[in-house]
């Protein structure tokens, strides 16, 4: 009996017990992951923001470095006119938001006089009553020798709308003014990683890819990082320069329409149509404010609203499907949920990286051994 037990011949028991255990370790590695991300956004979003420049700019430098132009040169040079621009437009749009910020009390409170007055056109037959009642009760007093009381001024408190609006412009400042200098330090520590990885990145990427020994396709591992350069160099650009179109389109309508800082609201049109429905839901809200403060609580308050409604679809429906093809072609589902995690995750710098990293992500998944269906749930029509 020993003898047969000890022969081998008794199966192994099948290794079931450790399946729970590994699902376990994979979910504890997801949370730490996602907390990581989380509490160090800090420090993470810099060098996020860096790798996608780098990605941008990659072939640019490897181009002009065949014109013999130094890759610190042309890194340099290729960020100066990126941010440049950016500075300039910062400069010109400073003092119209600057002006916004400090009339926002005064703004609220304009609005909550007409919606007072709205309020109280819609509910005049109440009112007629109660000051009926008071005459009244004034003429019977007179009658008997009394004195009429004077009628209680009541005190016209803001509405609970105006004041979160209120407060949250004052809170939006004070934010902006605590995390200047992080953002700076952020801009400064981008910007840095940025040259270096333009400079000395090539030829760290080689030396991995010919030393590693987890890689064992090097020509993979290549392609792999190339296509993603290109074809993610093309999608930035083709982006930004039809969210400019956008920008510019919208500037120019609401200039004809006499809206004041029509500048500003272009800029953030354009901006906000990097993150899909998302920016487009935050744009109607702001136009409608800016609306309503200058033209008051009427038709003409909600052209601004039309206007932009108008040119973000064509946009959307013509424009883009056109010149992006399936680069954008994007389920609607996984792209609102997809914008939803990273605006929890890192606020509106992570709504405006949201689609860029996606695209990163399946250009990457369609190159390497990814089962195919993975993208082709994202890419599934509406």
């Amino acid at each position: 009996m020993d003898v047969n037990r000890q022969s081998g011949t008794d199966k192994p028991a099948p290794a079931t017990s450790a399946r729970p255990t590994y699902r376990v370790l994979q979910g504890i590695l997801a949370l730490a992951v996602l907390y990581t991300l989380y509490f160090a956004k800090t420090l993470i979003v810099p060098i996020v923001i860096a790798l996608m420049l780098t990605l941008l700019l990659g072939p640019l430098v490897s181009w002009l470095r065949r014109y013999m132009v130094p890759r610190f040169l042309s890194a340099v040079i290729l960020l100066v006119l990126i941010i440049g621009p950016l500075v300039f437009l910062f400069t010109e749009l400073r003092d119209p938001v600057q002006r916004w910020v400090e009339r926002t009390p005064e703004l609220s409170e304009r609005l909550n006089e007409q919606i007072q007055a709205f309020q109280t056109t819609w509910g005049g037959g109440q009112e007629t009553a109660d000051d009926a009642a008071q005459d009244a009760e004034g003429f019977f007093a007179s009658l008997f020798g009394g004195e009429p009381e004077e009628p209680a001024v009541e005190s016209q408190e803001p509405s609970p709308l105006m004041e979160g609006v209120t407060r949250g412009g004052i809170e939006l400042g004070l934010y902006v003014f605590a995390a200047a200098p992080v953002l700076l330090a952020q801009l400064v520590t981008c910007l840095t990683l940025t040259i270096f990885l333009l400079v000395f990145g090539p030829r760290l990427f080689e030396a991995a890819v010919n030393n590693l020994p987890q890689i064992t396709d090097r020509d993979e591992a290549r392609g792999v990082v190339a296509t993603v350069q290109v074809e993610l160099s093309r999608f930035i650009l083709s982006l930004s320069a039809i969210n400019a179109l956008l920008g510019l389109s919208v500037a120019g309508a609401l200039t004809l329409l006499g809206m004041e800082d029509a500048i500003l609201w272009g800029v953030l049109a354009g901006v906000l149509n990097f993150a899909p429905y998302i920016g487009m839901l935050i744009g109607l809200t702001i136009l409608s404010l800016a609306g309503l403060a200058q033209f008051g609580v009427t038709g003409a308050a909600f052209l601004p609203v039309l206007i932009y409604f108008i040119l973000n679809g064509i946009e959307a429906q013509f424009i883009t499907p056109t010149v992006m093809g399936k680069h954008m072609r994007l389920n609607p589902l996984v792209l609102m949920i997809w914008l939803i995690f990273w605006a929890w995750l890192w606020g509106m710098v992570g709504v405006l990286l949201a689609v860029p990293l996606l695209v990163c992500i399946k250009l990457a998944a369609a190159q390497l051994s990814v089962p195919p269906y993975w993208v082709r749930i994202i890419e599934t029509r509406a």
